[in-house]
């Protein structure tokens, strides 16, 4: 079966190692998350610093090795470089199930970060190097929906199988080696992006993809706050705090939704795309915080997850056309490094403001999220016909 990318056809078998791709994005860090209530008790002298490292280690370590694998891109070859972050991903979860000792752990947690480092550009390098014009559009959907839908269904599977034995959970670290052998039906298939990347003279619009990096921070920023702050909002507003986890599987499974109607979806709003996304994370924040029920909850962050699933994927494809085919990989890098460092700095940022402010519910996230999204929705209705927020659909034979 022959795949349309809009200058030709690929074969099935590399859409699927292209999209394997996408799923691993999804992994890092969900293997530790089900068994941190135990960790205490599994190793007795572990400090709190040594829990807080072993959890953070990998995105730091993803931060600079994404800037890395993405500047490589335009100097070694990308399948090759796909396989070297694989093996090194893959060989993580291996040492993770024989780690007996704390320090192992965090070790192979820095190593973990490493492989995805490497192979977290690629996901989307991948698909602009294949794809073109509404057919590249697409993909980024796909991709976009393929990572969280892997994120809600790996963090079950984990969470039954910490239950089972704690080592158990780092088995999801093991499904590199399926994308490492669909890999070389990539390498076989490498020359389809050959013809553009001859092309291309290197241009990279500064100004433009410095916007994108920061819109995306930005967005990134006040979403996450469900996943993080959730919880303890719904113990401070005595509901049942166990339904959070179903909730919050809602919310990624509605950022999934938009990446399978990403094309008629930019058909129909076009340059209102982002101020509606955004006006749906505006109403999803307010749902959140003048909730009387869980299920009005559940509403509220099924459509911070829309907003979200819309735009994530649509800022990549913007990407794509603020560089060249031959840069096209390094641009997404940079703007992918965003959504790992707003996630590492929005916890730290609401606890030094309530800090500062000597604030002590857990409403203040929101309520704060809430004022940004609405600035920023008055900001992207004002500048709809700009690059940033214009997002009428691709041309369908577009580079």
């Amino acid at each position: 079966m022959k795949i349309e990318t809009g200058r030709g056809t690929i074969p099935l078998i590399t859409l699927v190692g292209i999209w394997s791709i996408s799923a691993l994005s999804a992994l890092p860090g969900l293997a530790v998350s089900p068994i941190l209530g135990q960790l205490s008790t599994i190793f007795p002298h572990a400090s709190e610093f040594d829990i807080q490292l072993l959890t953070s280690l990998p995105s730091l370590l993803t931060i600079p090795f994404i800037l890395l694998s993405g500047k490589l891109t335009e100097r070694v070859n990308n399948v090759r470089l796909l396989q070297v972050g694989l093996v090194v991903f893959a060989l993580s979860g291996v040492l993770y199930l024989f780690s007996g000792q704390m320090w192992q752990l965090i070790a192979v947690s820095a190593l973990l970060g490493i492989g995805a480092g490497i192979i977290v550009p690629l996901s989307t390098g991948l698909i602009s190097r294949h794809f073109v014009g509404r057919y590249r559009t697409q993909q980024f959907g796909l991709s976009s929906a393929i990572t969280n839908v892997t994120l809600v269904l790996a963090t079950m599977l984990t969470g039954y199988l910490a239950e089972v034995n704690w080592h158990l959970p780092f088995v999801v670290y093991l499904a590199p080696v399926l994308s490492l052998l669909l890999s070389f039906s990539l390498k076989r298939d490498s020359t389809s992006a050959r013809p553009v990347a001859q092309t291309s003279t290197g241009r990279l619009d500064k100004g433009r993809l410095a916007g994108l990096m920061a819109f995306y921070g930005l967005i990134t920023y006040l979403v996450i706050i469900v996943s993080f702050n959730l919880p303890f909002l719904m113990k401070e507003y005595h509901f049942d705090t166990g339904a959070s986890g179903f909730i919050i599987s809602l919310f990624f499974l509605a950022i999934m939704l938009p990446g399978f109607f990403l094309n008629p979806v930019l058909s129909f709003l076009g340059s209102l795309t982002k101020f509606t996304s955004l006006s749906f994370i505006a109403i999803g924040l307010l749902l959140i915080l003048l909730s009387m029920s869980e299920w009005v909850l559940a509403l509220g962050a099924i459509f911070i997850g829309l907003g979200y699933g819309v735009m994530q994927p649509v800022i990549y494809d913007q990407t794509t056309r603020a560089a060249d085919a031959s840069r096209a990989t390094f641009a997404l890098a940079l703007v992918m490094a965003m959504n790992y460092l707003a996630i590492l700095l929005c916890p730290v940022i609401i606890d030094a403001l309530q800090s500062l402010f000597h604030i002590h519910t857990q409403r203040f996230a929101f309520e704060l999220n809430l004022g940004i999204t609405l600035l920023t929705v008055v900001w992207a209705y004002w500048k709809r016909h700009t690059f940033l927020f214009n997002d009428a659909p691709a041309n369908p034979v577009q580079p």
